[in-house]
């Protein structure tokens, strides 16, 4: 699944987006031809005829889909790669984009990094292949995330609406019901830690994706994006909202110093001293074979609101397949892309525990009746699905994201031990994004 914790710090100017400049070509590498109009006919054939196509790609789910996808179509062979996870995988990505060799026909991108790419000319618009009538095919959220300006530069594969996931049994033993606002979850963090010293209502040492997340839920818009025009802008209503609430947590010190993905976190939800995340719908396989100790323990609740009765909920995490502008066969790998992302292989994938972008799965009645004997047999997909189609619309990533999210911890980071408030820290973050944003030629305010 993917994971919303961001852990790396990037090599040199790797993933720097003066790369704008790759669009020119680089040495070696010869401008992409023009894609023509590409019908859903010329792509069967396409398949039929057969070829060789690489997928760069770190999600474990692909490789069940990429032996169906063989099985259906014998003349195509597909190498799937782990060149990766993440940041690493995207660094790969430019140094071969930027030699002029060795890329691949297909890579994985997640929603935040793709309008670098996509900035940059780095990989296809897929409008060519038919996919500006797939609109309605996925939910808003993943597929608002694959936009950019006009053009449509990657499928969604998955999906990450949010939600509350809680240990009933700790909530019980303290008579704590279950927070619908943020006010209420603030109060539920007091009572509990009240209780048992040992006990937090969450951990948090500092994430970026989460942070705009919950900015994003909020209705804040702290980054405005047209082309290479860029503004940021933290000092916003709905940034204001966020951390107003979430200073309260960390100056009580009301949420464990424990990071994310470490043993000392997957122990912790296990033993009921975490007793809630706030976090994307891909979360429920990760807890049943990371967090065994918890098995029937825990169950899935809207994510709390910041007005009594609202719905609105915001994504975290989630990726994208794109085709790269240098890949030997797009068309080829366009196909691949709508066999993962619209047809056979959506299944295929939600059968290994991927949450899916696509309305007619989320719709399903079988998908949302269907029993998680982990969550005590709650029908989670259906608490699941329903903020899928709650999310908060607008939301904007810098087309640098990845270079932002890596900084994350040098600036905001340091009001989860003591240095200064949230809000200087996200200031803190506005300054050194403007800065890096001016220095990789955008026009940034």
């Amino acid at each position: 699944m993917t994971r919303t914790r961001r852990s790396a710090l990037l090599v040199g100017a790797a993933l720097s987006v003066s790369l704008m400049t790759a669009a020119c070509g680089s040495p070696g590498q010869e401008a992409a031809a023009p894609v023509k109009s590409t019908s859903a006919t010329d792509l069967e054939a396409t398949l039929n005829a057969g070829g060789t196509i690489t997928v760069w790609a770190w999600e474990p789910t692909l490789k069940p889909v990429i032996e169906s996808f063989q099985a259906k179509y014998p003349k195509v062979k597909v190498n799937l790669v782990n060149a990766g996870t993440g940041d690493d995988q995207y660094t790969a990505l430019q140094n071969a984009i930027k030699a002029g060799s060795g890329v691949p026909d297909v890579a994985q991108i997640e929603y935040y990094a793709l309008p670098q790419f996509a900035l940059s000319k780095s990989v296809t618009d897929l409008t060519a292949f038919g996919a500006d009538k797939l609109e309605g095919t996925f939910t808003p959220g993943p597929w608002n995330s694959v936009h950019s300006g006009a053009g449509i530069y990657g499928l969604p594969m998955d999906s990450g609406p949010m939600a509350l996931f809680y240990n009933k049994d700790v909530f019980d033993k303290h008579k704590i019901e279950v927070p619908a606002t943020w006010e209420e979850y603030i109060a539920a963090a007091r009572k509990l830690h009240k209780a048992d010293p040992k006990a937090y209502i969450t951990s948090d040492t500092g994430d970026a994706g989460f942070t705009t997340s919950m900015i994003w839920q909020a209705g804040g818009k702290p980054y405005q994006v047209d082309g290479t025009k860029v503004g940021i802008n933290f000092a916003d209503a709905g940034t204001q909202k966020f951390t107003t609430a979430w200073q309260q947590l960390v100056t009580e010190k009301l949420v464990a110093p424990i990071v994310g993905w470490s043993d000392e976190w997957y122990k912790g939800l296990g033993d009921g001293t975490i007793a809630t995340l706030v976090i994307g719908a891909w979360m429920p396989a990760n807890f049943e074979t990371g967090v065994k100790a918890g098995s029937g323990k825990w169950r899935v609740a809207p994510m709390p609101q910041w007005e009594s009765g609202g719905k609105a909920t915001a994504e975290n995490g989630g990726s994208s397949l794109a085709v790269p502008e240098a890949a030997a066969n797009k068309a080829l790998a366009y196909a691949f892309l709508k066999y993962a992302g619209v047809d056979d292989g959506v299944q295929t994938r939600m059968d290994g525990g991927a949450f899916p972008a696509t309305t007619a799965q989320l719709n399903a009645p079988d998908f949302q009746a269907k029993k998680f004997p982990y969550f005590g047999d709650q029908e989670v997909n259906k608490v699941l699905a329903e903020s899928a189609g709650q999310v908060v619309s607008g939301w904007s990533y810098l087309p640098y994201q990845v270079y932002a999210n890596s900084v994350f911890n040098d600036t905001v980071g340091k009001a989860y031990v003591g240095g200064g408030t949230l809000q200087d820290g996200l200031k803190a973050w506005q300054d050194a994004s403007v800065k890096y944003g001016q220095e990789q030629g955008f026009s940034v305010q």
